[in-house]
């Protein structure tokens, strides 16, 4: 699971990492859709890392992607989570899909270089699917949905009509009848297309349903939902390490020791190292609980549709302690970025409350006292997370 990228994909990251550094300060003022630099990203392959092999894709393990997003999330938390979300659609068709789904759409992924939009919005009932001959109609609005901007493709989930069940499908973003709103406009997160997406008359071929109205997930379906939250675990450590990197140089290259310091540079500042090494043992944590729980889910995934309850529920716990870690690191470390670079480094052309604005921002998404009272359910009383949308 620890092995190395193969050097051409290294080299095609490594690059893109880079330019993403150097616009990301001008970008995050500018906000908007980032259509250069997601065509950057698909001409370094990114889009096809979790695509299996025999559909044209890498195959790369689950751990290995989401090493990909922390690393991108620390110069770009943006583009790392258009590049997340669009891996998390995939997952969803291999994991809801059935051999025909899985060949038709992730076969056109690859050859298209298309990327895919999430309109799976679990709290968000205003999409409803009607019943027709051919399979459902889809009327109403989603609202948070990443990536659909400039995507190509979309997973989707509805309300029936009638039963009020859940329904889960695949519909092409330009066909007629649906709408990508440019109605996204946060403190943070600024560039990752995620407008509300209207629907009018808009069918759903029953060839493209995913999950219909009464059907029962499995254990293994419910898998979907500890994908989502490793996308979230691994942006918000992303932007601590990046946070704590952008502190490390600022200091080296222009820092200074506080007055009463009896040192000569802002390095060897005592409070200074403390605040440093604080941060990065709360990094280093979240790092190995990240870890962790990637495995877990991968070793899960790995089960198919043989994944008892149990063996979900307790990769569902460690994908709920890493997401505790991490997003007090982020938060941590975006606010700490500041007491260490000191008054100077609050200059706006060096845009580091871009740190604490996304992953503020993103954090409200899921709230940390539900992570923490489904975790002391499991330690005090040996609770299992009920598998709903966000455990």
């Amino acid at each position: 699971m620890n092995a190395a990228l193969h050097p051409s994909l290294e080299d095609s990251l490594s690059l893109l990492i880079e330019e993403l550094r150097h616009s990301a300060v001008e970008r995050d003022r500018a906000g908007g859709h980032a259509a250069e630099e997601k065509e950057r990203i698909r001409e370094a392959g990114l889009l096809r890392l979790s695509i299996p092999p025999g559909y044209g894709g890498l195959g790369l393990p689950w751990p290995g992607i989401y090493r990909i997003v922390r690393r991108v999330a620390a110069v770009d938390s943006a583009l790392a989570h258009l590049l997340a979300f669009h891996h998390l659609q995939v997952a969803t068709v291999l994991i809801y899909g059935d051999e025909d789904q899985r060949r038709r759409w992730l076969t056109r992924t690859i050859e298209e270089g298309g990327w895919w939009g999430n309109a799976v919005n679990p709290r968000d009932t205003r999409l409803v699917a009607t019943d027709t001959a051919q399979g459902y109609q889809l009327d109403g609005a989603k609202g948070f949905c990443s990536g659909t901007r400039g995507s190509r493709f979309l997973t989707l989930s509805a309300r029936h009509a009638a039963s009020h069940d859940v329904v889960l499908g695949i519909v092409e973003t330009q066909q007629p009848g649906i709408t990508v709103h440019d109605d996204w406009d946060p403190i943070g997160q600024r560039q990752t297309d995620s407008g509300s997406v209207g629907f009018k008359h808009v069918p759903l071929r029953r060839e493209d349903v995913l999950r219909a109205h009464g059907a029962t997930p499995t254990a293994a379906h419910t898998l979907r939902n500890c994908f989502a939250q490793l996308v979230l675990v691994n942006l918000y450590l992303g932007i601590a390490i990046g946070a704590l990197e952008e502190a490390r140089v600022y200091l080296h290259r222009e820092g200074r020791p506080w007055i009463a310091a009896p040192v000569d540079h802002a390095s060897k500042d005592p409070y200074t190292l403390q605040r440093v090494g604080e941060l990065h043992v709360q990094i280093s944590a979240a790092t190995a609980l990240a870890e962790r729980a990637a495995l877990s889910v991968q070793a899960a995934y790995e089960r198919g549709e043989q994944l008892t309850p149990q063996e979900r529920g307790e990769a569902a716990i460690a994908v709920a302690e890493a997401k505790v870690m991490a997003h007090r690191a982020g938060l941590q470390a975006g606010q700490e970025l500041f007491e260490v670079v000191g008054a100077r480094g609050t200059r706006a052309s060096l845009g580091y409350d871009r740190f604490w604005r996304n992953v503020r921002t993103h954090t409200l998404h899921d709230p940390l006292d539900y992570k923490l009272n489904a975790l002391g359910r499991w330690a005090l009383n040996g609770e299992l997370p009920s598998p709903d949308q966000y455990n």
